[in-house]
């Protein structure tokens, strides 16, 4: 299966409660952090929940 790279680009201070625990999921605990995952439909739901704080490339 296809890995994305996912990177938190912006701050979670100020970010809802739900979006921080969903960063939390991703694996994402501070700015400039990245992470390779599966190309799922669950982890690509959740990127568009918090896609104003993260940037996502394809994984190498």
């Amino acid at each position: 299966m296809a890995k994305i790279a996912i990177t938190q680009i912006k701050s979670r201070i100020g970010a809802p409660a739900v979006q921080k625990r969903t960063l939390d999921a991703l694996g994402l605990h501070k700015m400039n952090h990245t992470v390779v995952v599966e190309d799922t439909p669950s982890i690509l739901g959740m990127v568009k929940a918090v896609h104003h704080l993260v940037k996502v490339e394809p994984a190498q």
